[in-house]
């Protein structure tokens, strides 16, 4: 499965790849109701790239071809055939036995081959049945004449029997040729006809991905891959590649798995993927949603950066430059270049200082033709160092040369420019063993520490580094150290394992490694949300969608990491929320889950207030029996009297404010009238019983297939001492001597015409007492001492008065008390 997954994800680094110069919008096939005749091919153009094609037989690859092209900008070029079932394919679904359909392609060649070579569309199975579609001979091109393209086309009938309709590909080859052409070119392919009508799809009923009271993963509710974190100003700030993000056609990020003609779930091809996400946290349990950064701009006109097409794998700085603190955000253009893009804040807005352009390039110095290094096979996968003295370095590069894998040197490490949007100098090599990917970097103790994904090949007899033969996986993550940020760096073990080691779903490894709040942790991706649909029957296996974790890491003092585990449990939470400051809606410890990826009423989301990320963010698809949580809410003792949602009514509904769980008891319930969702008020309810720390649940009350309102943000109001509670309640006390030992009794009399709830605080202990109107309550305190000095009581009361919490403090003095 692990080696099955990273086939799939190379192919879809190389088809996004070559999307990166392509135009953007992906043709799909038409839809229409089922019986109709519809375009069954997915990107028969070509002006998407390689997506929806696949390469068929051994050795033979798929890339564009732009001066040599029937029409549009590109064809699909078929290279390194040596048989004539070679050729390039792709999937189709629901065709139906014994029905008509009419097909169509334009193909070129001009090198190897014949003089004329008959061209077959062909639909073949898994067992290698057939049926020829079409056939025509082509002649032989020219180098002079690129465009001059033969058409292949005709009309034919599915046979009843002898091929499986459930495994058939329709493709392009060759028909018995003398000399078969190693290079052909087709163009503006078509297959139309009757599709089958779709079974029925079962509803699923998937369990959250992040259990209560665990932190994996960080969301469950959207995805992130390939996540670094920067520290800024007390919060942990993810910056994540946006899995199953696409800006639709008016540049609004659209929450979307990519689907093919019959809108089955498919795999990832992240050839669309042009944000990048961010979240943050103070507490490392409770994180905020700060939505989509618009990224990749070419051909849409809506991300920042106009020459990128993709924005993968984001690394993320801050530094003063002139006196004012900058952010800076690095990241890949699918694996052509990195880029740069600076901000005021982590958040943005966002601004690309590059005029277009990247901040790394093939041409770049030390990129490409540096002494002992092979060039740099996949120009992604940066991570950023600021060091001590101010001084910045880039890390970055990756990709195996061919029969290279022990030693790939494809890794690289340039200093940027006092300005970070520069570079200073010409890159070195970072020449990590059985490199594949994912360049991390931090530094611990004076030492820089450079760790890595390896790669896929097995090396059964081991890896001779430093004149010893050591044990190096696949996928795995590995470190080296250094004196200098520049190297040369030192290898020393792996650390982390493959995610398949401890989820049971692998694919490829991506990591950083972080210190927060005087703890060291590494950031991590793996397939555990998707996962959830896998365990509920819904999918036979992940589709390359991933989600961010966080696990703490152990470094010894001499600076050895140790061994890490991935973990579903994740961290502790590292300080309580403090409930009386402004809350954003989008800030979830857990949430109820997706039960069904298809159901777009299934699973809350995040989407942008304004028309950028950083103009704020709203949750919104909250439907019926849904809810979202707050870990660890520090009420104190005083407690919330108030809870106030800050929201736009949609089909409307009710918010029930619940403690510890979400069924547990219900403090307060707010409720949001229908609206046309864009006016937004203040909804406010009374709370009882949120006093001291709890577990806030949010259940959302209404349909469960209409969206009820959607939320901006909310605030709890802290309760407020009532005239006449405190002033009523009188503490005093009295001193005895047991056995030896000094106690101190404290009285509380309450003279309210209600029961009051009472705090007593002593320098011997604290005890909490509820006393009735009209009655005096003792409790006795042991100094466990002979004697104890003069000191203080201190008494925290509140009561429910007109369904509002009330509170007050009564103080009361002791005298100094000795047993004789």
């Amino acid at each position: 499965m692990q080696r099955r997954r990273w086939s799939l994800w190379r192919r879809a680094l190389v088809g996004a790849l070559v999307g990166a110069v392509a135009l953007t919008g992906v043709p799909l096939a038409a839809s229409a109701a089922d019986g109709d005749a519809v375009e069954l091919l997915t990107n028969g153009n070509m002006e998407s790239g390689t997506n929806g094609w696949t390469a068929k037989g051994t050795g033979v690859s798929l890339s564009l071809g732009y001066s040599t092209r029937h029409a549009g900008n590109t064809s699909l070029k078929v290279n390194a055939r040596t048989a004539d079932t070679d050729g390039a394919y792709q999937t189709v679904n629901r065709l139906v036995a014994g029905e008509s359909y009419t097909t169509s392609a334009w193909v070129h060649y001009r090198d190897a081959g014949d003089a004329s070579v008959t061209f077959a569309l062909t639909l073949r199975d898994a067992s290698g049945h057939s049926v020829t579609a079409a056939q025509a001979p082509v002649t032989k091109g020219t180098s002079s004449n690129t465009t001059l393209f033969t058409q292949i086309g005709g009309t034919f009938v599915i046979p009843s029997s002898g091929i499986d309709l459930a495994t058939a590909r329709f493709g392009i080859e060759t028909v018995g040729s003398t000399v078969t052409p190693d290079i052909f070119f087709v163009d503006d392919v078509s297959l139309v006809g009757k599709r089958a009508a779709l079974p029925p799809r079962p509803v699923g009923n998937a369990a959250p991905a992040k259990a209560i009271g665990a932190s994996n993963p960080l969301m469950d509710y959207e995805y992130g891959a390939d996540p670094f974190v920067m520290e800024y100003d007390g919060r942990a700030y993810v910056y994540m590649t946006s899995d199953a993000y696409e800006l639709d056609a008016t540049g609004k990020p659209t929450y979307a798995y990519e689907k093919n003609s019959d809108g089955d779930i498919v795999d990832n091809s992240y050839g669309k993927i042009k944000t990048l996400t961010v979240i943050s946290s103070a507490d490392m349990v409770n994180w905020t949603n700060h939505g989509q950064i618009k990224v990749a701009g070419r051909g849409n006109g809506f991300g920042v950066s106009s020459w990128a097409s993709n924005s993968w794998a984001p690394t993320a700085a801050h530094k003063k430059i002139d006196g004012v603190e900058k952010f800076f955000l690095y990241y890949a253009n699918s694996a052509g270049g990195i880029g740069v893009l600076t901000s005021n804040t982590p958040v943005g807005p966002w601004t690309d200082p590059m005029n277009g352009t990247a901040l790394i390039s093939s041409s770049t110095p030390g990129v490409n033709n540096l002494a002992g290094a092979n060039n740099v096979v996949w120009l992604f996968d940066p991570a950023v160092l600021v060091d001590d003295d101010g001084s910045a370095y880039l890390y970055f590069g990756g990709g195996v040369p061919t029969g290279q894998s022990d030693w790939p040197k494809t890794g690289r490490v340039i200093k940027l420019g006092a300005d970070m949007v520069s570079v200073d100098g010409s890159a070195a090599l970072v020449d990590a063993p059985a490199l594949f990917e994912d360049s991390g970097i931090h530094k611990f103790n004076g030492k820089y520490y450079y760790s890595f994904c390896t790669n896929f090949t097995g090396r059964p007899n081991g890896l001779m580094i430093d004149g010893v033969n050591r044990t190096v996986g696949t996928g795995n993550i590995a470190y080296m150290v250094s004196d200098s940020p520049m190297g040369p760096f030192t290898y020393v073990d792996q650390i982390l394992p493959n995610p398949a080691t401890f989820f049971g779903v692998g694919g490829n490894n991506h990591h950083a490694i972080f210190e927060f709040k005087n703890q060291w942790y590494v950031a991590y991706h793996a397939q555990t949300v998707f996962k959830k649909f896998v365990d509920d029957g819904q999918f036979s296996g992940v589709k390359g969608y991933r989600s961010t974790q966080i696990d703490k890491i152990s470094i010894a003092p001499d600076g050895t990491i140790a061994p890490i585990t991935m973990t579903m449990a994740g961290v502790d939470q590292v300080g309580d929320l403090n409930p009386y400051a402004r809350i954003e809606s989008e800030t979830i410890a857990w949430d109820s889950g997706v039960r069904d990826p298809y159901t777009t009423t299934a699973g809350i989301r995040t989407e942008f207030l304004g028309t950028t990320n950083d103009q704020g963010m709203k949750l919104t698809n909250i439907n019926g029996s849904e809810w979202t949580a707050l870990s660890s809410v520090a009420f104190g003792d005083k407690g919330a009297a108030s809870v106030s949602f800050h929201g736009a009514g949609k089909a409307g509904g009710q918010i029930e404010v619940r403690l510890d769980s979400p069924t547990g008891p219900v403090a307060g319930t707010v409720s949001i009238p229908a609206g046309d969702g864009s006016t937004y008020a203040d909804y406010t309810a009374e709370l009882t019983g949120a006093t001291g720390t709890h577990d806030v649940f949010f259940s959302y009350v209404g349909s469960a297939s209409a969206q009820l309102f959607d939320l901006d943000y909310l605030s709890f109001t802290e309760a407020t001492p009532h005239v006449g509670i405190a002033d009523k309640v009188t503490v005093t006390s009295t001193s005895r001597c047991v056995a030896g030992t000094s106690y101190l009794a404290v009285s509380v009399n309450n003279g309210n015409d209600v029961a009051v709830e009472t705090t007593i605080t002593t320098p011997y202990g604290k005890k909490k007492v509820t006393v009735q109107p009209g009655k005096t309550v003792t409790n006795a305190f042991t100094s466990r001492l002979k004697a104890y000095p003069a000191g203080q009581v201190s008494l925290a009361v509140s009561a429910s008065v007109d369904g509002a919490t009330v509170t007050g403090d009564v103080q009361a003095d002791f005298a100094a008390f000795s047993c004789k």
